[in-house]
């Protein structure tokens, strides 16, 4: 009997709860928050912005003149036909073959793999390896 009692009083318990309705309210006022909010938002992402005004990377040219600019460029683009060369005359006009080439203290180790062509470059002087894998 008692058991009834429990079960008829837990079902009972079911039918009678009440609930509310949930309502969203925004905190940010650039989505219709409360305006208050405001400064307590901005000056909770300027504690978290780690970047340093100090070392601003913008002004990293100021210090170069023209001279020392243009002198850059010519450097670059001598480097670049120099380096475009070296593989023409390597490789040829067609694609890269497989095999082992050696540029300087660079030596080139390419191979084809089943996710296509793979070049090892293995920087003798200094023991860094990079890897490059070009898709088929």
């Amino acid at each position: 009997m008692k058991t009834l009692i429990i079960i008829l009083t837990f079902i009972a318990g079911i039918f009678l709860g009440k609930s509310q309705q949930l309502v969203y309210k925004p905190i940010n006022p650039a989505f219709g928050g409360d305006t208050f909010n405001y400064q307590w938002l901005l000056s909770s992402a300027n504690a978290q912005n780690q970047f340093d005004e100090k070392n601003n990377y913008g002004n990293l040219l100021d210090g170069l003149n023209s001279l020392d600019s243009f002198s850059q460029s010519l450097n670059r683009q001598v480097l670049s036909e120099l380096s475009r060369k070296l593989f023409e005359d390597q490789f040829g006009e067609g694609t890269i073959q497989p095999g082992n080439y050696l540029f300087g203290s660079l030596y080139l180790q390419i191979t084809t793999t089943a996710q296509g062509l793979m070049i090892n470059i293995l920087d003798t002087g200094t023991g860094e390896q990079s890897e490059i894998v070009i898709p088929k």
